[in-house]
């Protein structure tokens, strides 16, 4: 399905719901869901996010999940399975990122800990530096796993796999989330 610019708009301000499998192992988190995420309801929906097909690269799934309609009964049940689910520090939807304030994003790592606190992930990805950085008052983080935990959980900060990110690629990105699914135990060691 596709979606003209003044229909993806209609969608500003929707929340989209956590995917939370029953074992959670891997919870990611983005920034907040694009327009095209909360027109379709699947995390990282957009035409062109990196998101599954590094996902598959990495041999975290199986396929590169086409999810720009939503997602397929069968890939989602993989996650599940995998126990791989999708949260976001802001829930609201935005065209951009840079749309959302420094005190929504603060916001978002208090509810991100007690979301970890009540789930007990294995592991916790944030997806995106930046608002990490922002988000959890800590200016000098680095990309890869933080020495601190969040609330009992490996904590790992990520690339962020949106097209805006261009030094990126599907490989390095594949490389990275590889290393938070190995710590999972999604992938074998």
């Amino acid at each position: 399905m596709g979606w003209s610019k003044d229909e993806l708009l209609a969608f500003a301000g929707r929340e989209v719901p956590d995917l939370l499998p029953e074992d959670l192992r891997l919870l990611v988190c983005g920034i907040n869901p694009s327009l095209w995420t909360a027109a379709t309801g699947a995390h990282f929906a957009r035409p062109g996010n990196r998101f599954y097909p590094a996902l598959a690269r990495a041999g975290i799934i199986s396929h590169p999940f086409d999810a720009a309609d939503g997602y397929r009964p069968e890939d989602l049940a993989e996650l599940h399975r995998l126990g791989i689910g999708n949260t976001n520090l802001v829930a609201r939807a935005t065209a951009r990122a840079d749309e959302l304030s420094r005190e929504e994003l603060r916001r978002g790592a208090v509810r991100l800990e007690e979301l970890v606190r009540q789930r007990r992930p294995r592991v916790v990805a944030v997806l995106g530096v930046t608002a990490y950085r922002q988000s959890f008052a800590m200016p000098s983080a680095a990309l890869g796993e933080q020495p601190e935990a969040l609330a009992g959980a490996r904590l790992f900060v990520l690339p962020n796999p949106s097209g805006l990110n261009a030094h990126e690629t599907v490989d390095s990105l594949a490389a990275a989330y590889a290393g938070a699914a190995r710590a999972a135990g999604i992938l074998a060691p």
